[in-house]
C-alpha cells in the first residue's frame, strides 16, 4: 500500500489488480479526525453524491441495474 500526502495528511492508496483506490476514511480525517464516520455519512447523504455513484456504476459495472437504482433512492 502506498500513501499520498494532501494538505499534510497521509492518504492510503490501495492497488487491486489494475485499479487504485484511495481511502475515504483517511480523507475524512482532514475534516474531523475524531468523527470520520459522521463526515462520511454526511457526504453519502447528499443527492449529488448518490447521483455521482450511480453514474460511476453505469460506467464501470456492466451488471448495474439502473432501474433498481433509480427507484431505490428517490
Amino acid at each position: 500500500m502506498k500513501k499520498i500526502i494532501a494538505h499534510g495528511l497521509k492518504i492510503s492508496v490501495i492497488k487491486d489488480k489494475e485499479e487504485e483506490y484511495i481511502s475515504l476514511t483517511d480523507m475524512a480525517k482532514f475534516k474531523d479526525r475524531e468523527a470520520t464516520g459522521i463526515v462520511i455519512a454526511n457526504w453519502l447523504s447528499t443527492k449529488y453524491t448518490i447521483q455521482f455513484m450511480g453514474a460511476w456504476e453505469q460506467m464501470h459495472n456492466p451488471s448495474f441495474n439502473v432501474m433498481e437504482f433509480n427507484c431505490g433512492w428517490r
